[in-house]
Parts: structure tokens; sequence; C-alpha cells
């Protein structure tokens, strides 16, 4: 009997700090500061990751590349992705779909939505038309309305190979 498929879910937020540009779904972003990360801060991409890990059962973003590893420091987090879309080959799996939204006041994040898609889909292997990145303020609302951080939220349908 095939492996069934399995879906997942992924939420992470980074607060801001200081800086010149955003990294966003492998996007560099001019912005007026940064985000506060052991790694580039792709609040995105490491929801994205978190959603893959959790529909392989695997643990979360932090299991595999801990805050405390010196290898992670700064680290592309496309790089992350990849491994991430690795475990889920090695499994017998591909990704059916994913959707991604990302919240927060500013940046304007829409002209930067296609590139997303683009990097995204080029990391999982995956058809761009698979790839769902969505950006949405809080209507000034809680930390990300007071523009303190930015927070982002995925789901993943992972389909035998």
């Amino acid at each position: 009997m095939p492996p069934h498929p399995r879906i997942g879910i992924g939420y992470d937020v980074h607060a801001f700090g200081p800086g010149d540009h955003l990294m966003l779904g492998g996007v560099r972003i001019a912005h007026t500061r940064g985000l506060l990360a052991h790694s580039d801060g792709d609040v995105a991409l490491h929801a994205l990751c978190d959603a893959l890990l959790g529909a392989l059962a695997l643990g979360d973003i932090g299991k595999h590349f801990p805050p405390s590893d010196e290898r992670w420091r700064g680290a592309d987090s496309r790089a992350l992705l990849r491994h991430c879309r690795a475990l889920v080959g090695e499994r017998g799996y591909v990704i059916g779909n994913c959707d991604l939204v990302v919240v927060c006041e500013r940046p304007r994040l829409a002209p930067h939505v296609p590139p997303m898609r683009e990097r995204i889909a080029a990391d999982l292997a995956c058809v761009i038309d698979a790839v769902s990145v969505k950006a949405t303020t809080s209507e000034t609302l809680g930390f990300t309305g007071r523009e303190e951080g930015i927070a982002a939220q995925a789901a993943v349908l992972l389909v035998p190979a």
C-alpha cells in the first residue's frame, strides 16, 4: 500500500532589529530595519520549513537547525528549505502544494510575491502553480500592527512520489 498524503502547518515570528533589508521568501527586500534571528531571519521560509517537517512528523525547525549550533549563524534560509525538501524526497513524497501568508504592515510585499514564488518553487523542486504566497496586514493590531516584527504561516500537502 503506498503512503498516504500528508499535511503540515508552520508558523514563525521574528522581531525587527537593526538593518537595511529583510529576507522574505528567499528575496532580499530593502527596508529601514532587519529581522533579529540566528539565521538570515526569513520568517516566511522558516514557517514553510516547519510545515514540511510537521507533515513528516520530524519535529520543528529548531530541532533541525538549533540556534545553539554556530553552523547556522547567518545561514541562508533557502538552504534550510532545500534540506527540508530533501527529507521529503527521502521519505517518498513530493510537494503537492504549499500556501504561505506573511503578516506585516511594512514593507509592502505585493511587488515581491512573484520572485518569492519562483524561488520557493525552485527550492521545493515543484511547479510554480503549486506555490501560493500571500501578504496581509493585521490592521494595526498586535505586534505586527505596531510594526514590532513579522509573522508567517504556511500549509503544505505532501503526496506520494
